[in-house]
């Protein structure tokens, strides 16, 4: 349960640092997912208007930033130009939402202070029922 914003404390600029890793991971993840479980191919032809028109997976945002495609059509799993794509717009797009969004910035806080303090009680957890 998320307690109400304003009792919440403002996000310190490590929280923005740790979003933006967080975000930098689902990025690749996102970048992983497009290549890997795309059924049908994002480009049908090879004219890229063609493709706008008639293909569900190639947008506008393709043909401007140049996304790579294999030889089929398929989104490539081994261009680093298309995992830097993704790491960047996932990371731009979350600190927009962090910067803009009334009080996202301390929900966010919020759960990353959560999340550490869960992760050290389960350290210690750890340490004290320890057996050899």
């Amino acid at each position: 349960m998320t307690p109400d914003p304003q009792t919440l404390a403002e996000a310190a600029t490590w929280h923005y640092a740790v979003a933006l890793a967080v975000l930098a991971l689902m990025g690749a993840l996102g970048h992983v997912s497009r290549a890997v479980f795309n059924i049908l191919p994002d480009r049908l032809s090879d004219r890229p208007m063609m493709d706008l028109v008639i293909s569900d997976g190639y947008s506008w945002t393709d043909m401007v930033f140049k996304t790579e495609y294999d030889e089929a059509g398929y989104y490539r799993l081994d261009s680093l130009h298309n995992l830097r794509l993704a790491v960047c717009w996932a990371m731009l797009s979350g600190l927009i939402v962090l910067l803009l969004v009334p009080d996202a910035s301390k929900v966010t806080a919020y759960w990353i202070d959560w999340g550490l303090a869960a992760l050290v009680d389960l350290f210690w957890y750890r340490v004290k029922t320890f057996e050899w």
